[in-house]
């Protein structure tokens, strides 16, 4: 994505959103189980003083996974993927895909030599805040899914399904609450995606300049990794504060959320689902950044591949080339002649053509 950078930046924005929006896709799917775990534990809030006896109901990531596997059911585990999906396409579609004209505006057209770090981050940060901004909504309804556990008998549930939530949300609380939380989700995204983007780009440069490594599935699967974890190092206590607000309507504004999760969780509870978000980050970002330079490379290689070019249509010939295209008639005369080899032996002593002789073939 980053270090074949001349190869890859002639794929037209189209060509890169499809591809990022694909890949962003296909790792929602596989790591939203994970994601699902990650919110119910960021949104388990902490025991009553006096309620010495109670356990928290969730207790680490294969615990979470199990508890909820057990309680609601396997496809709770994948409860929120439609809103989901909506988002990767938003986010993650517009997040890649805008993130290498942007970084190549910041350094300039006419800079030669590696991106410096700097601008990597000022690019993932531009492009995290403005990708969000638009799929907000969708973060929001995926949020309030996952939080919901299983309901006692006869109570019913707030939304019965992704849509029902979008215009529900917008039916009882107003428009403008589909992007609440907006704020920590803002710095939650842009912090994360340069986190993500700016290391994943950082790593592979490095990992290139080592002996013996090239731009192939290893180099892409350490990327990956790296890149999930300074991620979570960097975003995880505005995730939670962004969880929080999204899963609890009760908190009035981002810094009430913050300073009540401080007083009463105190400051461990900004990287609680620590495991759990980085399992599912770096797992996200291997499975996303794999996809995704598989389908640039495909695409780039049917781009420039004469085999896998869209071959031009024959219908349609020069002027210069009428010249040099064999009438029908000469094809036909010049393939009978060619054979009569094979008919010089027989009782009738003819070409298939008519004539007697190949130089009876010269005269018209």
């Amino acid at each position: 994505m980053v270090a074949d950078q001349k190869a890859k930046s002639d794929i037209s924005f189209a060509g890169t959103f499809a591809s990022s929006a694909f890949a962003a896709c296909f790792a929602e799917i596989c790591t939203i189980p994970l994601d699902t775990a990650k919110v119910r534990l960021q949104l388990q809030k902490k025991a009553a003083a006096g309620d010495g006896v109670a356990l928290p109901k969730y207790r680490g990531l294969l615990g979470t996974v199990g508890t909820i596997a057990r309680e609601e059911g396997l496809t709770a585990l994948w409860k929120g993927i439609v809103p989901g999906l909506h988002r990767q396409c938003l986010f993650g579609g517009l997040r890649i895909g805008l993130y290498e004209p942007v970084r190549n505006l910041y350094v300039g057209s006419d800079h030669v030599g590696d991106v410096p770090l700097s601008k990597k981050i000022l690019a993932g940060l531009t492009t995290g805040a403005l990708a969000i901004t638009i799929a907000n909504p969708t973060d929001l309804v995926k949020v309030r899914l996952q939080s919901e556990g299983k309901l006692p008998p006869g109570v019913p549930r707030r939304y019965s399904g992704a849509l029902n939530a979008y215009s529900t949300i917008a039916r009882q609380e107003g428009v403008g609450a589909l992007w609440t939380g907006l704020g920590p989700n803002v710095a939650r995204n842009a912090i994360i995606n340069a986190a993500e983007l700016a290391s994943y780009d950082q790593v592979k440069q490095t990992i290139l300049k080592i002996p013996g490594f090239t731009d192939n599935v290893v180099t892409h699967i350490l990327a990956g990794l790296g890149a999930g974890f300074f991620a979570v190092c960097i975003g995880s206590p505005v995730d939670v504060v962004k969880s929080r607000m999204m899963g609890d309507s009760t908190y009035k504004s981002t810094l009430d959320c913050f300073v009540k999760t401080l007083k009463n969780d105190g400051p461990l509870a900004f990287y609680k689902g620590f495991i759990p978000n980085f399992g599912r980050l770096g797992s996200w970002n291997v499975i996303m950044f794999l996809t995704l330079e598989q389908g640039m490379a495909f695409s780039n290689k049917r781009r420039t591949d004469p085999l896998m070019a869209p071959r031009e249509s024959t219908h349609h010939h020069s002027v210069a080339d009428a010249d040099h295209t064999p009438r029908k008639e000469e094809v036909l005369r010049v393939f009978h002649c060619s054979i009569d080899v094979q008919f010089k032996s027989s009782s009738w002593g003819g070409l298939p053509c008519g004539r007697r002789s190949r130089s009876d073939c010269s005269r018209g």
